[in-house]
C-alpha cells in the first residue's frame, strides 16, 4: 500500500503542467467526447507505464545494490531539477482520422509519454521498489488524478491552480528522496535481494 500511495502522490504531482496534461485538455478541446479520451488515456498510460516498471523492475534485478542506490539517487536529484523546469507541447493537434476519439488518444498520449518526466519516475519508483503491480497501478492512477479533471474542467482548472508551486513541491519530494537514497535510507532493502542479485549476476 505504501508503494501505490507514493507512486500515486509523486505521479500525480509530476504530471502537473506536464505535457501530456497539455495534450489531455487539448484532446477535450478538438473532441469534446470525455469518455472516449478518459479509456483511451487509461489504455496509453497502463500500456507505458507497465512497459516502464518492468524497466525499472529489470534493473533492481541485475544491477548491485550499491549501484542501484547511486542510480536512483541521483535519478531522483535529476527528476527534482527537471520538474522545475516547465513543460510545452510542440506536436500538433492530433486528429481522429480512422482511429476514432478513443485510438487517436491511445496513440498520441502513449507517444507523448515516451521519455517524459512520468515515464522516468515509474522506472525509477520500480527500480526502488518490489512491489511492481503497486507501483505501475500508483503512477497510473497518478495519471489519471491529474489528466481527467483536465479533460471535464478544460483549462479552468489549469487557470486557478498555481503550477509554479506544485512543481516546486514535486521537485521537494524528489529531491528528499534522492538523498535519503544516496545516504543509504532503504539500503536495508536492497541489502535483503543482495544474495538474489549475486546469484543472478
Amino acid at each position: 500500500m505504501e508503494s501505490f500511495l507514493l507512486s500515486t502522490g509523486i505521479v500525480a504531482l509530476a504530471e502537473m503542467g506536464d505535457k501530456t496534461q497539455l495534450l489531455s485538455l487539448l484532446l477535450a478541446a478538438r473532441f469534446r467526447k470525455p469518455w472516449p479520451i478518459v479509456a483511451g488515456i487509461l489504455v496509453a498510460t497502463l500500456a507505458n507505464h507497465a512497459v516502464a516498471g518492468a524497466v525499472g523492475h529489470w534493473a533492481q534485478q541485475v544491477l548491485s545494490p550499491e549501484w542501484m542506490r547511486w542510480i536512483l539517487g541521483l535519478t531522483f536529484i535529476a527528476m527534482a531539477a527537471w520538474m522545475l523546469v516547465p513543460d510545452k507541447l510542440d506536436d500538433a493537434a492530433p486528429s481522429a482520422t480512422s482511429l476514432g476519439v478513443f485510438g487517436a488518444t491511445v496513440v498520441t498520449f502513449f507517444l507523448a509519454e515516451m521519455g517524459d518526466k512520468t515515464q522516468i519516475a515509474t522506472v525509477a519508483l520500480a527500480a526502488r521498489d518490489s512491489a511492481l503491480v503497486a507501483v505501475v497501478a500508483g503512477t497510473t492512477l497518478g495519471m489519471m488524478l491529474a489528466n481527467v479533471p483536465v479533460v471535464f474542467a478544460g483549462d479552468r482548472i489549469t487557470r486557478y491552480v498555481p503550477m509554479k508551486w506544485v512543481h516546486r513541491i514535486a521537485a521537494a519530494i524528489f529531491l528528499v528522496l534522492g538523498i535519503l537514497v544516496l545516504a543509504g535510507v532503504g539500503s536495508a532493502f536492497f541489502a535483503s535481494h543482495s544474495q538474489d542479485l549475486r546469484a543472478l549476476l
